[in-house]
């Protein structure tokens, strides 16, 4: 039964966290916007079910590598809050997780949109 509860506690501050996510973090609610607009092409243009996939993983990853990227940051803002070159790199690199998961979403992107637009 506890292991229950433990699960369920879980989910609980899972949801809680994406809930800060999105009310807190001005690049999650873009992305977050950004998702509802792809999703709302992908109902216009109607994307076949491997299409559908494949958006929703792209969304999936980006949106949960900016998570990442955020945790990352404040977790090193917290042990040094002034600037520090290695902390300044730990960020840079977070970031660079976060442009190569966009970059590739745009890919995906136009993989499945350019045919249908044109």
């Amino acid at each position: 039964m506890s292991l229950l509860i433990n699960r369920l506690k879980s989910i609980g501050y899972a949801f809680k966290g994406a809930y800060l996510l999105i009310k807190t973090e001005s690049s999650i609610q873009i992305q977050t916007v950004l998702a509802v607009l792809v999703t709302l092409a992908g109902f216009y243009f109607e994307i076949s079910k491997t299409e559908w996939i494949l958006q929703i993983l792209t969304i999936a990853l980006v949106i949960s590598i900016e998570g990442l990227n955020t945790a990352v940051e404040k977790i090193a803002d917290f042990i040094h809050p002034d600037h520090h070159y290695k902390i300044g790199f730990i960020k840079d690199i977070a970031a660079g997780a976060v442009f190569i998961a966009a970059i590739s979403a745009i890919v995906v992107g136009c993989i499945i949109y350019i045919p249908k637009i044109f």
